[in-house]
């Protein structure tokens, strides 16, 4: 079974071949596939690589299935002894990647 580590959107996944998962907000289209170069570990099933800080020659393909929002999160904002609250919530945006190939050229 092949796995990867990439890094998109300032954090690291770890992936594996015909997954899907969600990742950052990406501006492409849905229907498109990405390939991102960007791999931090690779790992065949009998070998390992490590990046140095990534592994040369090494891809992710993966096609953008769909956009879209997540649950939402809400905070409050409180002076104290002011009888003053603000409440607020936010709707992180992701996108839903399916995984289709992991390569070492």
């Amino acid at each position: 079974m092949k796995l990867a580590v990439i890094k998109t959107g300032g954090k690291q996944y770890l992936v594996f071949d015909k997954r899907i998962l969600k990742v950052e907000k990406l501006t492409i289209p849905v229907g498109q596939t990405i390939t991102f170069t960007d791999v931090l570990m690779i790992s065949t099933g009998k070998t390992i690589k490590i990046g140095n800080p990534q592994v040369s020659q090494a891809s992710v393909s993966a096609k953008i299935i769909r956009h879209g929002k997540a649950k939402k999160v809400t905070g409050v904002k409180m002076k104290a002894k002011k009888r003053h609250k603000k409440y607020f919530g936010h709707r992180q945006p992701f996108t839903e990647i399916e995984i289709t190939t992991i390569k070492t050229r």
